[in-house]
């Protein structure tokens, strides 16, 4: 077979559905890279994972608790599947290392396992960084078979809480003594959450920490489906397992309420408008570098034209002939 087909990214999916992990690593680095022709296949060839996203403050114990939903979802997988994905998301640089090294430490027990598949991934060079890059790696997981796709984010901030959301069932990880319900409202993790896990529930504080999460909830707009709150170790695996049956029974809420579909419309529209916002970024990139760009902001500088007029005439420039802006548009 040839390099060039090695390369080719149908082949390489092809080559993924019949278990070839080198094939959708290979994939995957396609598409973090920006490969607008794997996100397409994917899109046209969409599977039927079921997706879990875990967040929580660095030192929550994340990664120990999503290494032992893998061992849950190999024995209790939904609907007959035992195969799982991990892709374990560093938003920070692709070259940093950090949190990816220690999460893949803590899941090496999986390494020799075939039908456990755990990727760390970064931004690198997607259009539209990680909101749109990981529901690309997601929906490529998705086609080449894997029923489970666990999506574990290595922070809170704004954007790991955008992509932990874009999965069908969203955990939130605190420890004891987390704090009081505004930090958790700071960070969008009350809107987000289909489940909250207080992991080390071991240690000191525990039960207050459950008892501010009820309150936070008893306060807030909840909706048909109510988070509920599960304790566990997951150190020692206590609580997973009732972790893993909530996790279900949130899988069968949206399937009997019908929601599972307008979720992921809703998520899809969301990642549409990121693409937008990006494909738009890049155009007022490239007219930037312009020199006629230069004579509108010496036009503003003059105080002839404000920024706000001077906007609406770059935006027109690029949507009429694609040139970019001129001082007198």
């Amino acid at each position: 077979m040839s390099t060039r087909r090695n390369s080719d990214p149908s082949t390489l999916i092809e080559s993924a559905r019949a278990g070839n992990r080198a094939a959708l690593a290979r994939l995957l680095t396609l598409v973090e890279n920006g490969s607008r022709e794997v996100s397409a296949l994917a899109f046209k060839a969409p599977g039927h994972a079921y997706t879990v996203g875990i967040t929580g403050a660095p030192g929550a114990g994340k990664s120990t608790l999503t290494d032992r939903l893998i061992v849950m979802a190999r024995e209790k997988g939904f609907d007959g599947g035992d195969q799982v994905a991990v892709l374990a998301i560093d938003p920070s640089s692709p070259f940093s290392g950090g949190a990816i090294l220690g999460d893949r430490v803590r899941m090496q027990n999986h390494a020799l396992d075939e039908k456990v598949f755990i990727r760390s991934m970064a931004t690198r060079g997607h259009l539209g960084g990680l909101a749109v890059a990981v529901p690309d790696a997601v929906r490529l997981l998705s086609a080449v078979g894997l029923p489970i796709v666990l999506v574990e984010t290595v922070g809170v901030g704004q954007q790991e809480v955008e992509v932990a959301a874009a999965t069908d069932t969203t955990i939130v990880v605190v420890n004891p003594g987390w704090g009081d319900a505004i930090q958790a409202n700071k960070a969008g993790l009350l809107e987000i959450a289909d489940l909250f896990v207080i992991n080390k529930s071991d240690r000191p504080g525990a039960r207050e920490t459950k008892r501010d999460l009820e309150l936070m909830l008893d306060l807030s707009a909840v909706g048909e489906w109510r988070p509920p709150i599960v304790e566990t170790v997951a150190s020692t695996g206590e609580g997973v397992e009732a972790l893993w049956a909530a996790i279900g029974d949130h899988r069968s809420h949206l399937g009997a309420q019908g929601t599972l579909e307008s979720l992921r419309r809703a998520r899809l529209e969301r990642e549409f408008h990121q693409i937008l916002l990006a494909r738009v970024e890049e155009r007022i990139d490239r007219a930037v570098t312009l020199d006629r760009f230069a004579a509108v902001i010496a036009t503003m500088m003059a105080g002839d034209l404000d920024p706000y007029e001077a906007a609406d005439r770059l935006l027109a420039g690029m949507f009429t002939d694609g040139a970019g802006p001129s001082a007198d548009a």
